[in-house]
């Protein structure tokens, strides 16, 4: 299994103390991902409103996210 498949699971368990933590893992990893592809598709050439038309928020949310870094 691989880590995010693994904390998805645990995201179901019973206990709501591991369920919480899988959850809050998972939450970063998707803000990890996001700032890799985020850049990925800048190197790409492709412009904030492309990238917000994608992750289906505002040109400014995802500019003010991602674009100091």
């Amino acid at each position: 299994m691989t880590e995010a498949t693994d904390l998805a699971a645990r995201a179901g368990d019973r206990d709501p103390r591991v369920g919480l933590r899988a959850v809050a893992a998972l939450c970063r990893l998707l803000e990890q991902l996001e700032a890799v592809q985020v850049r990925s598709a800048r190197t790409h050439g492709w412009s904030w409103q492309e990238i917000a038309d994608e992750l289906g928020v505002s040109r400014q949310a995802v500019h003010k996210k991602h674009g100091r870094r």
